[in-house]
């Protein structure tokens, strides 16, 4: 796949230790990225689509039932994969993120994984290289439009400026564009963390004030598998393609 800049990092972390309870019964007995969309565990689709582009390397973080995950994904050849062990406490995506910075180079890909997406004519890790600018930016979250956010059912996360900055969706508004739960990631995003568990979303808050929040829009599809119910349409969707 050609394109004119190099990938920013070789290595993206999934993002796996959730407790998946929206998508219970299933996870019940299994954690949620083990869970199987079109015959394959969600995990797979998400480093299925990083060995793909071209990045040697993922790091995935472990927590809930984390036996039978963490030996699935270390048996794969591709991407090489490290586990980020976070069985003695669930430290949420923030948390997660710094306690597996060590493993990580500067800046990093971050997929939640359950993030399914088809992409548009590149692939979203080149997408992200290539909209790249690390001098303003501490992250770069891939962004998709309603219409592009299948089983999506929400008001939306953020609205972008003409300068390509993220803003958070108003409370009693509604926003254009949904988080895929990717993005591109600088080690700055991640300085100074608090000591107790946290979200993603309290580093973004810090960035916003900054300017330093930066959106792409998604050229492809993007699923919403937040629930058992969304299973069945994403099936049927990827059926058709």
């Amino acid at each position: 796949m050609s394109t004119t800049r190099p990938l920013a990092s070789d290595t993206a972390m999934v993002l796996a230790a959730g407790l998946g309870k929206r998508m219970r019964p299933l996870t019940a007995t299994r954690p949620k990225p083990m869970v199987k969309v079109a015959g394959k565990p969600l995990i797979d689709h998400a480093l299925d689509r990083v060995a793909e582009a071209g990045l040697a390397h993922a790091v995935v973080n472990v927590h809930y039932l984390p036996d039978a995950l963490e030996a699935h994904v270390l048996a794969r050849k591709a991407p090489r994969v490290q586990v980020s062990d976070e069985r003695a406490a669930l430290l949420e995506t923030g948390g997660g993120m710094v306690k597996a910075q060590p493993q990580l180079p500067d800046p990093f890909f971050a997929i939640n994984s359950d993030a399914l997406w088809l992409d548009g004519p590149r692939s979203v890790f080149h997408e992200l290289s290539l909209a790249w600018r690390p001098a303003e930016m501490d992250a770069l979250l891939l962004v998709v439009g309603h219409r592009g956010a299948h089983n999506y059912k929400g008001r939306g996360d953020f609205t972008l400026d003409p300068l390509g900055r993220l803003q958070r969706r108003r409370a009693d508004r509604s926003a254009p564009f949904v988080f895929t739960g990717i993005q591109l990631v600088a080690h700055r995003l991640l300085r100074d963390p608090p000591d107790a568990a946290f979200s993603t979303g309290l580093l973004w808050d810090r960035a916003i004030a900054e300017q330093r929040l930066f959106g792409l829009v998604h050229t492809g599809e993007w699923f919403e598998l937040g629930t058992p119910e969304s299973i069945a349409p994403t099936e049927e969707w990827l059926r058709r393609v």
